[in-house]
């Protein structure tokens, strides 16, 4: 009989903030758009609010993090 190998848990933090795309990129969202957005100029707060890719460096640590896609 096969030995059944162990699940893996999604960490739901990491599910909330990130999202994969079909390409197997990594999604993020940028910080510092959350608050004290006055002294934020229009252009600024526009460019928080785009969605970016994780760095090279990083998506290794996210997608160990998401080992079923999300």
């Amino acid at each position: 009989m096969a030995k059944a190998t162990l699940k893996l848990k999604t960490h739901k933090g990491a599910a909330k903030r990130f999202k994969l795309t079909a390409g197997g990129k990594i999604l993020r969202g940028h910080a510092y758009a959350r608050h004290i957005l006055t002294s934020k100029n229009s252009n600024r707060k526009r460019k928080l609010d785009q969605v970016t890719t994780v760095s090279s460096a990083d998506a290794p640590h996210v997608r160990a993090m998401l080992p079923y896609g999300r």
